[in-house]
């Protein structure tokens, strides 16, 4: 049988190229789950707070909630096309564009949780002598937290993904080893470089969904957790 040619098209020497770039991989599918846990950190804050202050006020609701729409609208490159003249490249404008990216599930569901709180126990909280600060605190947030924790991991799985486009921009993580195996189709390895970081960052993301999972059952009180998450 007549051999194929290695042409860069086709995986070979897989098991090879992962001994040789193993350590590589790892550093950057580091990168990529810090920049990403750092994204959904700020964006987490940003987010519940944003809907803390707008959930029971229906004209400052609906704007922020259509600004958070309209910035997940934007496509990627653009986004970054755009920071890249206020805030250079690498790790400033990738942190920034997926933030921007993350905030509309997390307004949205922190909106949703605390819209569902029975108005029942927000008077017998107030009754009991709690201020509204202290009912939002201690009452609301802690009863929306199931729906509040899957806007933040719905926003995580989404910038898993959109993380990858900041290698425009000589951001961190996988894909550097996507677009540059991209880049050099038909060469040697060309296609394992791709392939690889893509599995890696299909890996990093159920890894993160099961994370999330764990957090959300570790964190809801039992008292609530029969009630249904959005």
């Amino acid at each position: 049988m007549e051999a194929q040619p290695l042409d860069g098209t086709t995986l070979h020497g897989l098991d090879a190229y992962l001994l040789r770039r193993w350590d590589r991989i790892l550093e950057q599918a580091a990168e990529h789950l810090v920049v990403v846990a750092l994204s959904v950190g700020i964006a987490a804050a940003i987010g519940i707070a944003i809907g803390a202050l707008v959930w029971n006020r229906p004209f400052p609701r609906s704007v922020s909630l259509g600004v958070a729409g309209v910035l997940i609208t934007i496509p990627s490159l653009a986004l970054l096309g755009l920071l890249i003249p206020v805030l250079g490249i690498g790790w400033t404008p990738t942190v920034v564009s997926l933030v921007l990216y993350a905030l509309l599930p997390i307004v949205r569901n922190t909106v949703v949780g605390l819209r569902e709180v029975p108005a029942a126990v927000m008077e017998s909280a107030l009754g009991m002598g709690y201020t509204r600060t202290q009912t939002l605190l201690r009452v609301q947030l802690p009863m929306a937290w199931p729906v509040i924790i899957t806007g933040i991991r719905v926003s995580t799985q989404l910038i898993v993904g959109i993380a990858t486009v900041a290698a425009y921009v000589s951001g961190p993580g996988l894909g550097n080893d996507i677009f540059q195996g991209l880049a050099s189709l038909g060469s040697i390895n060309a296609l394992n470089r791709t392939f690889v970081a893509t599995v890696c960052v299909v890996v990093l993301a159920l890894l993160l969904d099961a994370l999330f999972i764990l957090i959300r059952r570790s964190t809801t009180p039992r008292g609530i957790r029969v009630r249904p998450a959005a």
